[in-house]
């Protein structure tokens, strides 16, 4: 079945409640729309729903998968107010209103499984432990990401986020987005023409730049200072959770690993040689071990 592009209108969760306009969320969907075996996929910090195309044609066969541009990347609209992109509880919100308008919520025949890059894995924990809904989430796949992300990190990251670079010709913007993203390790020239290809935004004058609202910088700014712990909200997670980590990861370390397997109990952790932050689940290896444990039996989602 072909992959279908949806949006559909959402009210913003503002901080100071200053927004009340109506705004969309974009994402894609792929397999049966009647599966009850569903397969939500969410992208890391700058990226949008088009990196998991190549998960998503694996999965769809078995699943009924969507994969959502969050507010302020890829297709999905911009808020008005650039501070809202720091205000935690609009992510959750409109998650609930994309689980609510796909069906996902109030059907205890639906299985509900999320993949997460970076962020998207943080957005899924903490939709994993909401208290009203403790049985929302079955599985949970977590790409580079922990409860412990430290300062450096994010300062590391202001160097790129929200810069608005152009580019003459989109072959140059193409080879910038495989020199800042080495870090995704060995992809074909086809993958990273995928990756730049739904990354580039076509400015009126010709030249190339990214795809995304350079005002999401805004939630990285008031970080950079301090470590950001959600141990907390790790320890509340009670779901089979597989976490891949990248080994020259400069986001989730292995010392944040090694802790996350204590207080973990039902985590289990695969490091993926030769590839830092974040995996980026496009690669065959990587599709198949998600692949391999969101299809896995209930009994036995230990066998890595």
């Amino acid at each position: 079945m072909a992959m279908r592009l949806n949006r559909f209108p959402i009210h913003t969760n503002s901080n100071n409640n200053s927004d009340k306009n109506t705004r969309c969320i974009t994402y894609t969907e792929w397999g049966d729309p009647d599966n009850l075996h569903i397969v939500v996929c969410v992208h890391g910090l700058t990226r949008n729903c088009r990196d998991f195309d190549f998960l998503a044609k694996e999965l769809e066969s078995n699943c009924r998968v969507i994969c959502v541009d969050i507010v302020g990347r890829g297709q999905s609209d911009w808020l008005i107010n650039i501070e809202d992109y720091d205000h935690h509880p609009l992510y959750v919100s409109d998650t609930v209103a994309l689980l609510s308008h796909i069906g996902a919520l109030g059907n205890s025949a639906v299985q509900l499984d999320w993949v997460g890059i970076s962020m998207g894995g943080l957005i899924g924990m903490i939709m994993a432990i909401q208290p009203e809904s403790p049985d929302l989430i079955r599985r949970l796949v977590m790409s580079d990401i922990g409860p412990l992300i430290p300062a450096i990190a994010l300062a590391e990251m202001l160097d790129y986020v929200g810069k608005e670079p152009h580019f003459n010709s989109f072959k140059e913007f193409k080879e910038h987005i495989k020199e800042i993203s080495s870090s995704y390790g060995h992809l074909t020239d086809a993958q990273w023409h995928h990756l730049a290809v739904h990354s580039a935004r076509k400015f009126d004058n010709g030249t190339y730049g990214f795809n995304y609202d350079p005002g999401i910088v805004e939630s990285l700014k008031k970080h950079t200072s301090h470590d950001i712990n959600m141990w907390k909200q790790w320890n509340t997670l009670n779901i089979p959770t597989l976490v891949l980590h990248g080994e020259k990861s400069n986001v989730l370390h292995p010392e944040t690993v090694a802790e996350m397997q204590v207080r973990g109990a039902m985590v289990q952790i695969i490091e993926l040689p030769n590839i830092g932050h974040a995996p980026m689940l496009i690669s065959n290896d990587q599709i198949i071990l998600v692949k391999d444990y969101l299809l896995a039996p209930e009994s036995t989602t230990g066998f890595f």
